[in-house]
């Protein structure tokens, strides 16, 4: 710190309480506007600032030292108790804001503390030193002292002199071109953000601008050997163009200087450091060099006069120490300036206590400036060696890092903990404070903690400046895998606990501490209404990482998802073609569905690549968060799009050539759905095309009308192809559309401008709608061009599907947008195909109508010609006109209207009448006749015509012409047309629609009677439109009159009003009537009866009818658009009723009870449900399983629940919300009760459907209809649906009564089928279990007339419920249920299981169970035993006699005796021994390897093959247990001497065919679930082998093979049970033969011994047994091992595992070996049962390498990918193990190892790097080994060329040659193997080693028989002697 300045002190000596007042205040800073603070960064200082020149002599200032200090004494003399007082007050108090920046304050002594920079004294204008820790696009983060970060905008990056001429590379941003990572930087305080009391929110903000931190820097004050910060202005041909931020000069950097010094070249607007080689003052040039290494050693000289505002941060000083301070040291330097240390800025970054020591005063360092504060004069330096060296320090550890051995250096009381993290390559400082070393509060630090002590830390963060990682020592941090927000991978599987729920979803937090949201979708497969019931605070649960953007982390529990195996995509460039991945779902639309992945990333999913069936509805299928499998059918990654596919497979697309776009096609209906009609096309291929209900007429009702007639097996003559979709055609009917199919555009080079196309509404907006031609062509109508009155709503004047005439405004191609214009003005139709489609579809839905009818069809239509004369009789006359009927047609009905009557004329019931026909309607019969003379007179004129033809030619009257425009008379208004008449031409009657394409859906025109209108004759009468006159009424017609209006708006009606009215439609569902003056409403269909039973109650009504009715409602606005519909009722209770005007008619109650029988209407059938009316407002439901049991009829459901069936069920459940039931066609059986609001609560599932668990009406018994869901893997049996959403699982053995081989290929999925309900069950957590039975033995399940016998009690294929049925010796049958080594487990029914031996499988040997009985078949057996407490059954296979054992071994055991020569044949050869047949029998005996030979025997497999015939001795006979124990040993066969010894003395176990040795501690070589243990297990353990093998062969055990662990480094020494065979068998070789063989029969009877007494204990058969062994034998892995064997046997997984941890737990830490097998005993565990097997294994591996040796864990791991064959796991984790153990041999020859079993490349490439990793010593070992490999598995040429390059480097090492000679010697090459020893016995070796060459020689050429080249090589050899000894 600088001292008080001199001058100062001079002027006022004694004022020394007015300096401390004054220091102090000057520490606080006045607030001032943001834009003053960023330009003022200096203070107005005085002429000679502190720290600066001073023109008093020396002389001067010791007199002034002496005053002040005397006086300082004076005054302390009289305030000696006052200021003690006071500064323990200030030591007890708050330090001041800037107390630890000035080190405590100034008391006139020396501080006592260094200065610190805190988030409370920083200030703008301070400088800084700090390092650049990241480089964003818009900012940069600055690493400060004191573990501060602060932030750099772009535009505080640089000057603005540069901000243009920085060229930025590539798409990248500006600062990464410019700024690196760990890039050391000076900058100042511009500002910071945020509340002062709230300084973990407040935000730093800096500036790199030199302009700033060079302000008052001159072109004097620079000299040479100066270091300066420039940035780089341009580029010029010698060099670059520096500015150091100052207009006032400039700087020049030499190219050639630049090049010397090897560094790159520099960019624009780059920030250097150099140092000032000359100064052109002139030129007001500085001539820079940037060598690094002169720039880090230059130290800045002090200039005479320098200020304080000229300290650059990062500057080089010399200093000395002037003092040591409580937390550093104060230097001083540059003569006048004074700095402190802090203690984490030391020279040694592992300071102890007793780092005062080594700063002893006026000692001389190096010091760089680390901050300058002007405001309180503060300077802050550091001694960092990295810093010092002008370097970043490195960090060698990253966050999250564990390290467990961290030593304490320092306990700094009240603060915290110094560490040294043993981090490679170097060690790193950490420093952990006081409130992360423990959990609680810990007050005594130096107590808890003793230096040198070792702690276990976690890195929390960096301080990147000082080099100092900072810890934390909570046990909590330790937990988990996330620890910091880094550590979050999108796909990740984390566990979580749940600390809040909401309504938003549940938030959710990590061991590590991290938090994460878990939304509301995402908590479930299914959409959860209350979530603090799915969710408990404080529970547990698994979840996986969606994504984690800007520390926001948002995870999923939806169970899919979770355990979802495919690959995560978490970005687009992740995105390839034919990537199957789990998505979910976000949105549905008609179009298609999107669907997103992980990290935000986000697909699209077609319509046609739904996999839906033509005309369904996509969210009847899928529903908002569904989890669904998608493929990837295309990307592009730049635009962030994905498109995908639901359809797993692709289909094939037909190559019809008549499948194209705009073509014609003919097709048959196929299936008719609520939205769509499906139609099987006539094409060479099987196709389907879907037509929508607005695309099979260009008029909306007659589309409906025409869907509701159609019926499967009707055929469209012509259809158009709108739109290919894979393998589904859109098609379309609408006339318009087929009859200009020529002229539809499908590209946009096929549209002309100024044309009139016909096309149809896709899709409406509010700015307008679009319109769509062919495929996907489609153009746009603005608003404004698409209505001529723009007070219309869009939605109000066009429908979706709509036909339109459009006309083309636009073509831009460029862009690809049309333009189109709907205006009625200029789209108006020029032809009759408006009207004329209107009538010829009219007459096909009346033949449609027809055709299930017995009636005549339309025949009658011949009598009643348009214009012709008919007779009939008055039937009734009524208000609105006269009913007629017709003696020959009696269903024809004609109706004469008042207008139509002669003035004056009175027409009487029963009256005979002639009338002229003006119109026929075919649907409804009714002919619409007229007695006007004008028509009458017209006929009659016609009849005399044709009787005179010569005067008719006189008055023949002009005839109509095409194109004419005439004036007609409205004679009729119908609803869609107008009858007209023109009198000008006597009267023609013609017909003009009354709308167009585009005004369909516009209020329609009103007509009146007798209303003039002008028209355009279209089409002339001709036999294809029934002979009528079609005309085109002009746009300028009249309107109704006004007194029509007036009159309409007096007649007033109200509910409750009676009227009469008449019936204008009939529909299936409802009456459409018209009463009054223009008013219409509706009569629905269970409003024409009292009760709901009459099958068609509208058969009794017709057209043109008047029926009396009561108003009962208004209809809602959205049953009609146009206006309001009434509702009325013809009910005669309604009729009856006397009921006010204007009161309520019918207040319907929804009241309901459980089991009521109701009655409704079909109104909708689809696939799935059949939906009733019960009354206006309550609709009911009908599931299809509900309807039926029987299959065939199910299979018709659509046929028989038709629209207007009647239909009775009985009520299930109600929703009062939605005013819905639920049906069934069942009774129930529970009692009625009523339904109420509140009794049970729905959701809904889509527009309709609503959905609740209801399993209450299904019970134990019942019959039920089904339909298969899914097909379950091997013997799962079927999944069966029998609700909408209840499934029943049918087991393997109720698919059939009999057994049969594969029952399950007769089912297929979606089959219906007839089931019935065995049991059901519910879990713990409230799921429901239903089991099903397809068995049509049982009671109710025969089918209608079937004669079909019942099984009969006590046949064989009778399934047994319980296992107190079975008895020994009982013939059984089942089914495979699941294969292993050592036997099998088959069902025998859905409740009983029975295993088999696998020396209970078959008479003979069985070679591979998995083979010879594969899952689902089917066996038949006899019953071993049974253990009813056990719940166990066993049954044998084998073909048994009477007494239920094998004959031939009974008769075979009889005949052997202990101490028999016996011979035979060698069966099969083992590691352990030999199974060898006896002569004469079909007995296998084994003989094991102990037992062999005299002689210690290497390789078994070397001397002894299959088939060689042997002779040996009978050890043992075991007739219990059916087993031989054999010795072929030389004294057994010589001296033919029986051993006579005890039972308890007796050698081996006998062995049965099966191969599980029990004489020693070997396992038989098993297969995935085999056990296999090693010899390295002692022998006490052994027993418990030998009794278990026999009691669990069944069970599925835990693999631990040899290959799990890692006994050396040499692949060629033999394992450690030869080992220990090799130590008890070796003696002393000094000794005689006779010594050695009677030593070892000694040992071999002691171990006989050992092991009879152990076999002679019980073996354990429960788990109290287990117990007690296990607390007997603790450390024993093999007895836990068997333990957990035997709990799998019990299929308790969760007990197996617990065992394991215990005995992780119990097995004293020193049996590493021991522990080690349970590891990997636990890793096959949890590949077996784990869920999922690969994360339960990764989990278990995780923890295993804590606590054992890591390679030994890694290469346990590694065998079990290996044995179980999972490949791609095996590859991942060997490219690990080559990184983390690259110095191991064995690792990387594992790694060739897999290249070569997998023929795969690129063995020469790891042969490479692991020659650069290895170290030399290992290099021969590598590569021999890895030459072996390539003779083995390989290439043997690479092995040659490996062994000759070693052999040329090492050509006297005999054992490569040995290893070389005994490869090729293995492949057989007579003529290499010659030459090979050739050259070996060519060299000049040792006489030892060349006679080991030629004794190899010798044997090879012997084992040849060759005796000339025997011969040959003897002589070779005598050569060699002589020649040595010569």
């Amino acid at each position: 710190m600088a001292g008080p300045s001199k001058k100062y002190l001079k002027k006022k000596p004694i004022e020394t309480s007015k300096l401390n007042k004054t220091s102090k205040k000057s520490f606080k800073t006045k607030k001032e506007p943001k834009e003053a603070v960023q330009l003022q960064l200096e203070d107005d200082v005085p002429d000679f600032p502190r720290g600066g020149g001073s023109y008093l002599t020396q002389q001067e200032r010791d007199e002034i030292r002496a005053e002040v200090d005397a006086e300082f004494e004076a005054e302390d003399r009289g305030l000696k108790n006052k200021r003690r007082k006071k500064m323990q007050k200030k030591s007890q108090t708050e330090d001041d804001d800037f107390s630890s920046l000035f080190g405590g304050g100034i008391t006139g002594k020396l501080p006592r503390f260094a200065n610190k920079i805190t988030l409370k004294n920083i200030s703008p204008g301070m400088k800084l030193w700090g390092v650049v820790a990241e480089v964003n696009e818009k900012d940069l983060v600055i690493s400060l002292p004191g573990g501060l970060r602060g932030l750099v905008r772009v535009c505080d990056a640089f000057d603005p002199v540069l901000d243009n001429g920085i060229k930025v590379d590539g798409e990248g941003s500006l600062l990464p071109a410019v700024f690196s990572p760990g890039q050391l930087v000076s900058c100042v305080v511009l500002q910071l953000d945020g509340d002062k009391k709230e300084s973990v929110k407040r935000k730093i903000w800096l500036s790199l601008r030199l302009s700033l931190l060079h302000k008052g820097l001159t072109l004097d004050a620079v000299q040479e050997g100066m270091v300066l910060t420039a940035y780089v202005k341009s580029i010029e041909d010698h060099g670059y163009i520096l500015h150091f931020g100052l207009p006032s000069f400039s700087g020049f950097l030499s190219k050639k200087g630049q090049a010397e010094n090897g560094e790159n070249e520099l960019k624009t607007g780059k920030l250097l450091q150099g140092v000032v080689k000359s100064v052109d003052k002139m030129r007001k040039v500085v001539y820079l060099s940037s060598d690094p290494s002169v720039v880090a050693k230059t130290v800045t000289k002090d200039i005479k006069g320098i200020s304080i505002d000229l300290l650059i941060p990062g500057v080089m000083v010399n200093a000395r120490v002037h003092s040591v301070l409580q937390n550093g040291i104060m230097l001083s330097f540059l003569t006048y300036f004074t700095g402190t240390v802090d203690i984490f800025h030391l020279q040694n970054p592992f300071s102890t206590k007793k780092w005062q020591d080594d700063y002893i005063q006026n000692k001389k360092v190096n010091a760089r400036i680390l901050f300058v504060d002007p405001s309180t004069r503060a300077v802050g330096l550091t001694l960092n060696p990295h810093l010092v060296h002008n370097k970043a320090p490195p960090l060698h550890v990253t966050t999250g890092d564990i390290y467990d051995q961290s030593k304490i250096v320092r306990v700094d009381r009240g603060l915290g903990l110094l560490l040294d993290i043993p981090s490679a390559p170097a060690s790193t400082p950490a420093y952990a404070n006081i409130f992360d070393v423990a959990e609680d509060d810990v007050r005594k630090l130096d107590k808890k903690f003793k230096e040198g002590s070792c702690v276990r830390v976690r890195i929390l963060g960096f301080r990147h400046l000082e080099g100092l990682a900072t810890g934390i020592l909570k046990e909590s941090a330790f937990e988990g895998p996330v620890f910091t927000h880094s550590d979050v991978k999108p796909g990740m599987v984390v566990r979580a606990k749940v600390t809040a729920v909401d309504s938003f979803g549940a938030i959710v937090q990590f061991p590590g501490g991290v938090k994460a949201l878990c939304p509301l979708r995402h908590m479930s497969e299914f959409e959860i209404s209350k979530p603090g019931k799915k969710f408990k605070v404080g529970a547990e649960l698994v979840f996986r990482v969606l994504g984690c953007k800007s520390k926001r982390i948002t995870v999923t529990h939806k169970k899919t998802l979770v355990k979802s195996k495919l690959p995560i995509l978490s970005s687009y460039a992740d995105a390839t073609d034919g990537l199957l991945t789990h998505g979910w779902i976000t949105k549905i639309e008609k179009h298609g569905c999107f669907v997103r992945f992980y990290n935000g990333v986000q697909g699209f999913v077609p319509r046609h690549e739904l996999g839906l069936e033509p005309g369904s509805d996509p969210s009847s299928l899928h529903h908002v968060g569904e989890v669904v499998k998608c493929r990837i059918t295309g990307s592009v990654p730049a635009l962030r799009r994905i498109n995908l596919s639901l359809i797993t497979k692709p289909l094939r697309v037909s190559e019809d050539d008549a499948i194209k776009l705009g073509s014609l096609i003919s097709g048959v209906v196929d299936i008719v759905t609520p939205h769509a009609v499906i139609v099987r096309v006539n094409s060479n291929g099987y196709l389907k095309g879907t037509i929508s209900t607005e695309h099979l007429a260009d008029r909306h009702e007659q589309a409906t009308l025409m869907k509701s007639v159609l019926k499967p097996g009707y055929e469209f003559d012509q259809l158009l192809i709108l739109d290919i979709e894979g393998n589904n055609l859109l098609l379309s009917a609408k006339n318009s559309l087929v009859n200009s199919a020529q002229d539809l555009p499908s590209d946009l080079s096929q549209i002309r401008p100024n044309s009139v196309v016909h096309g149809y509404i896709c899709n409406l907006i509010e700015t307008g709608c679009f319109v769509r031609f062919l495929g996907r062509l489609t153009g746009f109508s603005p608003r404004s061009k698409a209505m001529d009155e723009l007070k219309v709503n869009i939605s109000e004047a066009f429908y979706i599907g709509q036909s339109v005439r459009s006309n083309v405004l636009e073509v831009n191609a460029d862009a690809g947008r049309v333009t189109l214009s709907l205006k009625q003005s200029c789209c108006s139709s020029t032809d009759a195909s408006f009207i004329q489609e209107y009538f010829l579809l009219d007459e096909k839905i009346t033949k449609l109508q027809l055709s299930g009818s017995k009636s005549s069809g339309l025949k009658w239509l011949e009598g009643f010609e348009i214009g012709s004369i008919v007779e009939g009789r008055v039937l009734e006359a009524k208000d609105v006109g006269i009913v007629v009927s017709f003696e020959e047609y009696s269903d024809v009905v004609g109706f004469i209207a008042h207008n139509q009557l002669p003035p004056g004329n009175i027409l009487e019931p029963g009256s005979v009448v002639e009338a002229v026909v003006l119109d026929v309607g075919k649907t409804e019969c009714l002919v619409e006749l007229s007695l006007k003379p004008e028509f009458i007179n017209k006929s009659e004129k016609e009849k005399s015509r044709k009787e005179a033809k010569k005067k008719r030619k006189r008055e023949e009257p002009k005839e109509l012409e095409l194109y004419q425009t005439v004036n007609a008379i409205v004679e009729i208004v119908k609803e869609h047309y107008l009858v007209l008449s023109i009198p000008e031409y006597n009267y023609a009657i013609g017909y003009a629609s009354i709308s167009d394409y585009n005004t369909q859906k516009l209020p329609r025109r009103e007509f009146l009677n007798r209303q003039s209108v002008s028209a355009t004759v279209v089409a002339l009468p001709s036999p294809s439109i029934a002979g009528r006159l079609l005309l085109l009424l002009k746009s300028s017609a009249v309107s109704e009159t006004s007194s029509s209006k007036r009159a309409k708006r007096k007649s007033t009606y109200s509910i409750g009003s009676l009227v009469q009215a008449e019936i204008i439609e009939i529909k299936p569902l409802e009456l459409r009537v018209k009463f009054g003056i223009g008013f219409h409403g509706r009569v629905h269909i269970t409003e024409v009866n009292d009760s709901n039973d009459s099958e068609e109650p509208f058969s009794d009504f017709r057209i043109g009818q008047t029926v009396t009715a009561r108003i009962v409602a208004k209809a809602k606005r959205s049953d009609n658009k146009r206006g309001c519909r009434w509702e009325l009722s013809i009910k005669p209770k309604v009729l009856s009723g006397s009921i006010e005007v204007g009161g309520d008619v019918e207040t319907e109650k929804f009241e309901f009870a459980t089991g009521q029988s109701i009655t409704g209407y079909v109104y909708k059938v689809d696939s799935e449900w059949a939906w009733l009316t019960v009354s206006r407002h309550v609709r009911a439901q009908l599931f299809i399983l509900d309807t039926a049991c029987e299959p065939n009829e199910l299979e018709e459901f659509q046929k028989r629940f038709y629209v207007g069936r009647v239909v009775s069920g009985n009520v299930l459940t109600a929703n009062k919300v939605k005013n819905l039931l639920r049906l069934v066609q069942r009774p129930l059986g529970n009692s009625h009760r009523l339904i109420g609001e509140k009794d049970r609560k729905m959701d809904k599932l889509d527009n309709n459907v609503f959905r609740e668990d209801v399993t209450a009406h299904i019970h134990g018994g019942d019959i039920l209809g089904g339909r298969i869901s899914k097909i379950l893997a091997g013997v799962g049996g079927l999944l069966v649906q029998i609700g909408p959403y209840t499934y029943g699982k049918v087991h393997f053995t109720e698919l059939k009564d009999s057994w049969v081989p594969d029952p399950i290929s007769a089912y297929h999925e979606g089959q219906f089928v007839k089931c019935k309900v065995l049991e059901i069950g519910r879990s713990v957590k409230g799921t429901v279990h239903v089991d099903l039975s397809l068995r049509s033995s049982l009671d109710g399940m025969l089918c209608r007339n079937s004669s079909e016998p019942r099984i009969d009690v006590d046949n064989p294929s009778r399934r047994i419920e319980r296992i107190e049925g079975l008895s020994s010796n009982r013939v059984v049958q089942g089914y495979v249920k699941n294969v292993m080594s050592k036997g099998c487990f088959i069902m025998l029914s859905r409740k009983v299981d029975a295993k088999v031996l696998l020396s209970n499988l078959s008479d003979g040997f069985v070679d591979s169970p998995e083979k010879e009985f594969p899952i689902g078949k089917l066996v038949t057996g006899r019953v071993l035993s049974v253990e009813p407490l056990s719940q166990r059954v066993e049954v044998t296979l084998k073909t048994l006699d009477a007494s239920g054992a094998p004959k031939s071994h009974i008769n075979d055991l009889r005949s052997l005796h202990a101490g028999d020569i016996i011979s035979g044949r060698i069966k099969r050869v083992e590691p352990y021994g030999l199974f060898i047949t006896i002569e004469n029998t079909n007995m296998v005996g084994l003989c094991h390897v102990s037992e062999l030979s005299d002689d210690h025997i290497d390789k078994i497999e070397a001397r002894y093959s299959a088939g060689e015939n042997v002779k040996a001795k009978i050890l043992k006979v075991d007739e219990e247990r059916h087993r031989v124990s054999l010795g072929m040993k030389g004294s057994y066969l010589r001296d033919n001497i029986d051993l006579q010894m005890s039972p308890k003395q007796e050698s081996k176990e006998a062995v049965t065919e099966d191969g599980s040795g029990e004489g020693n501690i070997t396992f038989q070589e098993s297969g995935a679930n085999g056990v296999q243990m090693t010899d390295a297990l002692c022998e006490k353990e052994a027993s418990l082998v030998l009794a278990q093998m026999e009691s669990r062969a069944s069970v599925p055990p835990l693999d631990v093979t040899l290959d799990d662990r890692e006994h050396s480094e040499d692949d060629n020494l033999p394992c450690q049970s030869q080992k220990l065979i090799k130590e008890a068998d070796a003696v002393d070789e000094r000794k005689d033969r006779w010594e050695k063989k009677k030593a070892k029969e000694e040992r071999e009877q002691e171990i006989r011994v050992a092991e009879e007494r152990l076999l002679e204990k019980d073996v354990p058969r429960t788990a109290d047994e287990f117990e007690k062994l296990v607390r007997s034998s603790p450390n024993s892995s093999f007895v836990w091992i068997k333990y957990m064997a035997f709990m799998l046997s019990l299929a308790d997984v969760e007990k197996a595992r617990s065992i394991a941890e215990r005995a992780l737990r119990t097995i004293n830490i020193r049996e590493e070996n021991e522990k080690l097998n349970i590891w990997v005993a636990y890793f096959n565990l949890e590949n077996e049962y784990g869920t999922p097997p690969e994360e339960a294994v990764v989990k278990v591996f995780q923890r295993a390498l804590q606590y054992c040796d890591l390679k030994k864990v890694h290469i346990a791991l590694l065998g079990m990918y290996e044995r179980t064959e999972q490949h791609k796991l095996a590859d991942e984790l060997l490219d690990k193990m080559i990184k983390k153990f690259k110095n191991s041999s064995k690792v990387w020859l594992r790694r060739v190892q897999r290249l070569l079993k997998q023929n795969q490349d690129g063995v020469q490439s790891v042969v490479n790097r692991a020659l650069l990793s290895l170290p030399r010593h290992k290099h021969i070992k590598f590569i021999s080994q890895t030459a072996i490999l390539e003779f083995k598995c390989g290439v043997p040429d690479r092995g040659r060329s490996m062994f000759e390059g070693i052999l040329r480097e090492y050509p006297k090492r005999t054992d490569l040659w040995s290893v070389y000679l005994d490869q090729e010697i293995r492949l057989g090459d007579v003529e290499v193997i010659r030459g090979l020893f050739e050259r070996a016995i060519s060299l000049s070796l040792p006489p030892k080693k060349m006679k080991f060459l030629f004794k190899k020689y010798l044997e090879y050429e012997k084992s040849l028989g060759d005796e000339k080249q025997i011969e040959s090589v003897k002589q070779k050899a005598i050569d060699y002697v002589e020649s040595t000894l010569a």
